[in-house]
């Protein structure tokens, strides 16, 4: 039953493993949640590394962490924008939709307005038969 779904669902539908995993993974990064975690983190690393007493992985300036973050960012960004680009088909594929119901919707007016003119039209017509009838028979 295609043709009962939405637009969405559709477009939900064609999209690939890769697709769904770079949406997820940039609703994931766009979220409090992971800023939350991801500071938690890395002030327990950095309090780990300060005041640990016998290994520090990662003493200042924490050189480490950068490169972490710098890898993080480095796949981070292609990820999101893949979502983002996605985003922007499902917006085109929406407005599209949106544009063909508004055509349909203006076709089916225009049809109603015909017939409404036509039975005001028949009214009318019916009216002044009515008076033309009175009018002989007075």
């Amino acid at each position: 039953m295609e043709h009962n779904k939405t637009w969405h669902q559709m477009h939900q539908d064609s999209l690939e493993f890769g697709q769904r995993l770079a949406d997820s993974v940039a609703n994931g990064m766009g979220s409090w949640r992971f800023i939350i975690i991801q500071t938690l983190i890395v002030l327990a690393w950095m309090v780990l590394n300060i005041v640990g007493f016998a290994y520090k992985w990662d003493v200042y300036p924490f050189i480490l962490l950068n490169l972490v973050f710098s890898t993080q960012a480095a796949y981070a960004a292609p990820i999101i924008m893949m979502a983002q680009n996605r985003q922007s088909e499902r917006d085109r594929a929406q407005a599209d939709a949106d544009y063909r119901t508004n055509c349909e919707a203006k076709i089916e007016i225009e049809e109603l307005l015909k017939k409404l003119n036509s039975i005001e039209v028949d009214k009318l017509d019916r009216i002044l038969e009515l008076l033309e009838k009175n009018d002989k028979k007075a």
